[in-house]
């Protein structure tokens, strides 16, 4: 296998599965270059419904060059509201253009402000507002710019190993199946499915500074100070100077105020945070976790969702490393079936045994249940068998156990299953070199297209 990025690999993504050499270039050249569209799951009544029975407005957004949070801080602010009542399905990159639902909880007007760089439509009323997870995936556009000369053969080739990815049981069959599907797909012949471990993508832990999951580490071994400094200094090489230099007080001083003062006003959670040290006092770990409250509520569960998903992508790594497939599962794999939009239900799971691994082989093959790994937490029931084996190793090497996940406010969490493999169908048009596809909900684009790029992360920020 061939080493991932020494920036993916502090993440935890240790492989790429291709072996074939990257074609370069970049995503993002313009907003443009990277389209995302929601494939909605969430039934709404007409607008004119009745508000008692029927809280919440629900819009659709389209934003072009806007993050999601700065969107709703913006649209709060507007409508004189708290940001906790707006409500979306998913989060989406700055850097592109994005359509999505949101919802406004206890909103009896139906018109909305308008905003640059947003198109905002009424979609209707609902009875509870949009939540996290409320869409089936989103559908994905990408341009790739300036890539190398010869990149038509490397997509072709790397083309061939996704898809024998798929296929393979083993790694002892990709090679065969690599040649088989080589013979089968080129560029501009329509769709072929491909698939790739369902790795968690650098935006899950920062773009510019890819440090959420050690401020979620810290937070879950109960070192409140280390998570604070984490978060507010550690400053990066590819951040501007005015925000090194403001990192660098803080690991330097651990001076709230001139923090404060130093933080450019676009460090918005940052600055929370010291203003609340500056507020309590006091260098208590109570006081350090209470400090990290400043910042919205979905951060804060951010932080502790990226020390599970930098523990998952080291337990896809591993398997990777054991040659153990990610299409079929093995004996002591814990599978879970799909719910009637086809995405996992974790509430409908299997263990793996020996008398039923062909049974449930053939359940993943028709894409009624997929093989998972945890998102560790305090209800998590370990995998059995080897892949019981890596999970215990990453829990081991990191020192954590799954009571440490039990935490105060919005840090807590009881864990969850997700799918080792990410598949799809994919179709790649020249003039430009674009990707389209369509993946599920909580699955990363860059993570796919890094195999195809094999390039810095920052390349596909």
């Amino acid at each position: 296998m061939r080493p991932a990025h020494s920036r993916e690999q502090a993440m935890g993504i240790a492989y790429y599965v291709s072996d074939t050499a990257g074609i370069g270039g970049h995503l993002r050249d313009r907003a443009a270059d990277f389209r995302v569209r929601e494939r909605e799951a969430f039934e709404t009544q007409p607008v004119d419904a009745d508000t008692g029975a029927y809280p919440a407005l629900v819009f659709r957004a389209t934003l072009t060059n806007r993050d999601t949070n700065g969107f709703v801080n913006e649209l709060a602010n507007r409508l004189g509201i708290s940001r906790e009542r707006i409500t979306w399905a998913g989060t989406k990159d700055k850097r592109a253009i994005t359509t999505q639902l949101f919802s406004i909880r206890n909103f009896e007007d139906t018109t909305l402000p308008e905003l640059s760089g947003a198109a905002i439509e009424v979609v209707g009323r609902a009875g509870r507002p949009v939540l996290f997870g409320d869409h089936i995936g989103n559908e994905f556009e990408l341009v790739v710019r300036d890539v190398h000369p010869d990149s038509t053969e490397k997509i072709d080739d790397i083309t061939a190993d996704l898809r024998a990815f798929v296929e393979a049981d083993d790694r002892r069959n990709r090679g065969r199946d690599r040649d088989r599907g080589k013979d089968a797909v080129s560029v501009g012949d329509g769709t072929v499915t491909i698939g790739v471990p369902n790795f968690f993508g650098q935006q899950r832990f920062g773009t510019l500074r890819p440090v959420t999951h050690e401020v979620g580490l810290a937070i879950v071994r109960g070192d409140w100070e280390k998570a604070v400094i984490a978060y507010l200094g550690n400053p990066s090489e590819h951040e501007p100077a005015d925000t090194r230099e403001a990192r660098d007080y803080v690991d330097r001083t651990h001076d709230w105020q001139g923090a404060i003062d130093r933080f450019p006003t676009h460090l918005r959670y940052e600055r929370s945070i010291a203003h609340r040290l500056t507020e309590i006092g006091g260098d208590e770990p109570d006081q350090f976790r209470e400090a990290l409250t400043a910042v919205p509520s979905n951060l804060q569960a951010l932080f502790v969702h990226a020390a599970q998903s930098y523990l998952f992508n080291q337990m896809l790594s591993l398997r990777l490393e054991r040659d153990l497939p990610f299409s079929k599962p093995v004996v002591g794999d814990v599978v879970c079936f799909v719910d009637e939009h086809g995405r996992p239900d974790s509430d409908r799971r299997q263990l793996v045994t020996e008398s039923r691994v062909e049974t449930v082989a053939r359940h993943c093959e028709r894409g009624r249940a997929f093989v998972t790994a945890p998102l560790v937490g305090t209800d998590t029931e370990l995998s059995k068998g080897e892949q019981g084996e890596i999970e215990r190793q990453v829990l081991d090497e990191t020192d954590l156990s799954l009571d440490a996940f039990d935490l105060p406010g919005e840090f807590d969490s009881t864990g969850t299953r997700r799918p080792i493999l990410l598949q799809t169908e994919l179709s790649i048009d020249h003039d430009p070199l674009t990707f389209s596809f369509s993946l599920p909900n909580g699955s990363y684009a860059t993570v796919l297209m890094r195999e195809y790029l094999k390039a810095d992360p920052e390349s596909m920020a």
